[in-house]
């Protein structure tokens, strides 16, 4: 499975906002759109949208340039007063999982 990550840049005291917004729940059904897995942190001056699945990128994509989608559209209308500059894609440069690290260590 593959991970990839935009983060974002609040502006001063936008915290609130934010968590109003998070509260709110994906402009999106990640299910539908196949992903094994969606998770969002947030501090008082970054939030880290996670999103988790074998096609992610492609996903990913698919939701961000699609303009008909009239739910995401309106999401980051939403959030564009709340971030500094442009969000960020992170990528996974370290990850330990328990199960591979157990299945490498059994031989």
């Amino acid at each position: 499975m593959k991970q990839l990550a935009i983060v974002a840049r609040l502006k001063d005291d936008t915290e609130p906002r934010a968590q109003e917004l998070l509260a709110k729940g994906a402009p999106f059904d990640p299910d539908e759109e196949g992903l094994a897995r969606h998770t969002v942190y947030i501090s008082s001056g970054e939030v880290v949208f996670v999103f988790e699945g074998d096609e992610v990128e492609s996903i990913i994509d698919g939701i961000v340039t699609d303009p008909f989608r009239w739910t995401v559209s309106k999401a980051f209308d939403a959030w564009r007063p709340i971030i500094e500059g442009e969000p960020r894609i992170a990528r996974v440069a370290y990850n330990w999982d328990r199960k591979a690290s157990s299945a490498s260590h059994s031989s």
